[in-house]
């Protein structure tokens, strides 16, 4: 045990309760107050009541998340709020049930599988550009809602092997969107779940919960009624099986597991890539190297999976604006037991907030934190990188699963796009962030699109 205890700083219940209203709008700022008054670990209560130990510290985020992962559990926060939304899937077990669903999902992710949903990907793309050079002949756009566009049907498409009606998207879309901000406020305002419920707005946001249910489990039961195979996420969840029975997993199982995907797999890389176009925009400098490393590596050819390793410089563009924008800008788990890490005392049931946006803005670990310099991932400085200061999907055994394909789907749509197009910004845009679940631009990002001049 380490000798020298650290009793984190506390935020006086008053004043957190006092904090209730500006954490629905922006936890992120209420959280980096405290941090850059030098509070790298301090205790919290959501709302006046509910305690948490937030920190920026990566040793001890990596005891919680990694070292001693299995002692930490999903907080009620996930658990329950999110499961009562998505379902009891990946994201929302935990324990042994977690990872057998964790070794069933996994088989999706290898490198043949994702390689064939490159393909599949690229078809969508290819659609959408059209429609792309319409929307731009109009003017500016808002980069947010195009991307959650391009991501979204593209992951329903990786899911299903079809692009549903725009219909459909749009329910679906706007339902994922709607109840995480209902959960927000359940998490910050925890003293109003009760009037939730009685006053009747709990079973309001079910019910638009279960028309996006509705149409998942219509496709569900579509594909298990033609009993075709396909080269799709949904075929993954059909094949696989228990170890311990070899049973499949139900229909309600896949609902959950389909549900959960559409929420991770296109929120982390639309808006990632908003983030991405807009620092883009920003240093026009990186966008010559991109194109330069484009004409390298792919020459007139269509991206392919196997270009992924050499666009190096691309990927160090993505990942410095994960750094500076995080998609998970917080991960929090539970103790199960009583813990101890680099003198500080967690006591079981305690909760446990790793700040992961603070952590990567933290100046301890990060020269120029705020500047975006994109060398700072070059693969010999990623070497020098302190562990666990850079956990853009999470880390440890619990890491999104689904990191390596956001990663791809990113690298396609960003070289498509720079490849063929000349990008700036609005004059004057002013963006800020909004933390939901994932880290949004508040009110959007417009950029001016136009034709490049200077292609092949």
């Amino acid at each position: 045990m380490n000798s020298t205890r650290l009793v984190p700083p506390a935020i006086p219940r008053w004043r957190s309760l006092m904090d209730s209203k500006a954490m629905i709008k922006n936890p992120v700022a209420i959280f980096s107050k405290y941090a850059a008054e030098g509070k790298e670990t301090f205790t919290f209560h959501f709302g006046g009541i509910q305690k948490a130990i937030v920190t920026s510290n990566p040793a001890i985020i990596q005891h919680v998340l990694k070292t001693n992962y299995e002692n930490y559990h999903k907080s009620d926060i996930q658990v329950k709020r999110m499961a009562h939304f998505l379902g009891k899937g990946l994201l929302t077990s935990h324990g042994k049930e977690w990872l057998i669903k964790r070794r069933l999902i996994q088989q999706g992710f290898h490198k043949e599988r994702l390689g064939k949903l490159v393909s599949i990907m690229q078809i969508d793309f290819a659609e959408l550009m059209d429609d792309w050079d319409k929307e731009i002949d109009k003017g500016a756009v808002d980069i947010y809602q195009q991307m959650m566009r391009i991501t979204f049907k593209m992951v329903t498409r990786s899911l299903f092997s079809i692009t549903l009606p725009k219909n459909e998207l749009t329910t679906i879309s706007n339902s994922i969107l709607t109840i995480q901000q209902f959960m927000v406020k359940q998490i910050v305002q925890p003293y109003l779940n009760p009037w939730f419920w009685v006053s009747g707005k709990l079973h309001h946001y079910e019910q638009i919960r279960n028309s996006s249910y509705d149409i998942i489990m219509k496709y569900i039961r579509r594909r298990r009624a033609s009993n075709l195979g396909h080269d799709d996420m949904l075929q993954i969840f059909f094949d696989a099986r228990y170890e311990h029975s070899d049973e499949g997993m139900d229909d309600d199982e896949i609902l959950s597991e389909s549900m959960q995907l559409l929420v991770a797999g296109h929120e982390t890389s639309s808006n990632a890539l908003s983030w991405t176009l807009y620092l883009l925009c920003r240093h026009p400098d990186a966008i010559n190297a991109i194109r330069n490393e484009i004409d390298d590596v792919l020459g007139d050819g269509n991206f392919e999976f196997k270009h992924i390793e050499a666009l190096t410089y691309t990927t160090q563009v993505i990942e410095e604006s994960l750094r500076l924008y995080p998609p998970f800008w917080m991960v929090d788990r539970e103790a199960l037991s009583d813990d101890e890490v680099a003198g500080l005392d967690i006591p079981a049931g305690s909760t446990v907030i790793a700040f992961i946006h603070a952590l990567h803005h933290s100046p301890l670990y990060w020269k120029d934190p705020e500047e975006f310099r994109p060398e700072r991932f070059a693969p010999a400085e990623k070497k020098k990188h302190t562990p666990f200061t850079f956990m853009p999907f999470g880390a440890g055994p619990r890491g999104c699963i689904g990191g390596n394909f956001a990663m791809m789907q990113m690298l396609l749509i960003l070289t498509n796009i720079i490849r063929n197009y000349d990008i700036k910004l609005v004059p004057d845009e002013a963006v800020e962030i909004e933390p939901m679940l994932i880290l949004r631009p508040k009110g959007g990002i417009k950029i001016k699109f136009s034709k490049r001049n200077d292609l092949k």
